[in-house]
């Protein structure tokens, strides 16, 4: 945990922005600007972000399910923002 805040630590201190993917954020993925420079910060699957780590973050965002599934593998929820974050970056709707 401790390599991992120094991390992100070391990015904002470098410019980037943190997005961090959280089922019980209030905001949409695609709500967000993620055009600009950007880490995305991803939980655990089962868990989630960690305390520490999601205070850390400058926004956090969820992707949003319906039925039954709460939440997304991380392999599938790193596709969803990454893609949507390409999407943003050649400005197609």
């Amino acid at each position: 945990m401790k390599n991992l805040v120094r991390a992100m630590e070391e990015m904002k201190e470098a410019g980037y922005w943190l997005v961090g993917l959280d089922e019980r954020a209030g905001k949409s993925y695609t709500e967000v600007d993620l055009k600009g420079s950007i880490g995305i910060v991803l939980g655990s699957e089962g868990e989630g972000l960690h305390e520490l780590t999601r205070k850390r973050c400058d926004f956090l965002v969820s992707i949003p399910t319906t039925g039954p599934v709460r939440s997304l593998n991380a392999s599938v929820a790193a596709g969803v923002i990454l893609f949507e974050a390409v999407r943003q970056r050649r400005g197609k709707p």
